[in-house]
């Protein structure tokens, strides 16, 4: 059990940001990540074609002989995290805006929340504005036409800084301090996203609650890894060549290993 590998699932590349945090908490960890490019973005979709299209992807993973899985996608999590904990059956850690700690860290009772549509217009996490920031002002901001360019490799270009400043230019005149980030692609745009909206308001993303979390759940079960020589295999339902170049872009290192599936 301890040296079985953690999976981690997302809708495309978004979950290389979860990837990130879980190396950094768990460096002995070894991994096996799989991003359905093929069927990305999913902000776009149905529930039930989100769930659908999820829950296939898990089932991808346990023929990995993975022990936990993260499902490292804003937009699948508020879809149905207990519908894939009734199916399959290890810990499931899903991932959600971090909502109650912007709540914790604002001093002007003023946040905002950038997701994908889907995620933006769930109950899921209407419910968690509502049972954490009943007294806040909220900016539930959906913002469509990201995912896919960030898909491509697109992570500095005009078109995503006009998208953007759209949505945020007016933040710090609305005296908004904290923005927390409802998808995982997003912080491989922490840096235009700063050059927007200034140094006085922070940026807050769900990766480290994750990582700590997938740690907490791996030490109950007495799971840890106790070698420290990890791997990190990559999957994908899209062009691994392509996966590959866009993932180096992204986690700014070269990966070793990658195929179809």
């Amino acid at each position: 059990m301890h040296e079985l590998p953690i999976g981690i699932f997302d809708s495309g590349f978004g979950g290389l940001s979860i990837f990130q945090a879980v190396i950094t908490e768990l460096p002995w960890e070894s991994i096996v990540y799989f991003g359905d490019n093929a069927n990305c973005p999913y902000g776009g979709k149905t529930f039930t074609e989100i769930k659908k299209l999820t829950l296939k992807g898990l089932t991808k993973l346990l023929k990995f002989n993975v022990k936990l899985i993260v499902v490292a996608c804003n937009t699948a999590t508020v879809a149905g995290m207990d519908y894939y904990r009734q199916k399959i059956k290890i810990p499931i850690v899903g991932v959600v805006p971090v909502v109650k700690t912007a709540v914790e860290q604002t001093k002007s009772n003023k946040i905002a929340v950038l997701s994908t549509p889907a995620t933006a217009r769930s109950l899921y996490l209407k419910r968690l504005i509502k049972k954490f920031a009943g007294d806040k002002l909220v900016f539930n901001l959906a913002i469509d036409n990201l995912v896919w360019r960030i898909e491509k490799g697109e992570i500095d270009s005009p078109a995503i800084s006009k998208i953007l400043r759209q949505s945020l230019e007016s933040l710090p005149r609305k005296k908004v301090d904290i923005i927390a980030l409802g998808c995982t692609h997003f912080p491989f745009l922490r840096h235009v996203i700063e050059k927007i909206v200034g140094p006085k308001i922070k940026i807050l993303d769900s990766g480290d609650a994750v990582a700590r979390q997938v740690r907490r759940i791996l030490t109950q079960n007495q799971a840890l890894n106790l070698r420290p020589k990890p791997t990190y295999y990559f999957l994908t339902s899209g062009d691994k060549v392509k996966f590959k170049q866009i993932a180096e872009k992204l986690l700014r290192q070269k990966i070793v290993r990658v195929d179809k599936i």
